[in-house]
């Protein structure tokens, strides 16, 4: 495992942005094993669920409710993966995760999560 310290949430209006970060740090053992990163959020007594994930050769996956709204990319040299984040609606309002695995279906890395609120 490696570890993640996400940052970038906050409260914003509806249709407004946000951008989170999120640094992987370890061994180089630890992160020359990660091959995807991505976000998922988490809303009050909702399931966890995915909302982006992106491999380091730069394929991407969103959530249906998030497409043409987010943006998810990656800085291989900086083990760092951001979610941009456009249009946002009050339903967006979660604790959003960071994770990193060696798959983007094998997520086995968690970051502590960061607060998005969206206000009507």
């Amino acid at each position: 495992q490696v570890q993640l310290v996400e940052s970038g949430g906050g409260l914003v209006q509806a249709g407004g942005s946000l951008r989170l970060s999120c640094a992987a740090s370890g061994s180089i053992f630890r992160l020359i094993s990660i091959n995807a990163m991505g976000w998922y959020r988490q809303a009050p007594g909702k399931q966890r669920e995915l909302v982006a994930s992106i491999t380091r050769v730069y394929s991407t996956n969103y959530a249906d409710s998030v497409k043409g709204r987010f943006t998810i990319s990656i800085d291989n040299a900086k083990n760092t993966v951001y979610l941009q984040m456009n249009s946002l609606k009050p339903e967006d309002t979660a604790v959003y995760y960071c994770a990193a695995g060696k798959q983007s279906n094998s997520f086995d890395s968690w970051g502590q999560g960061t607060q998005v609120t969206v206000s009507s």
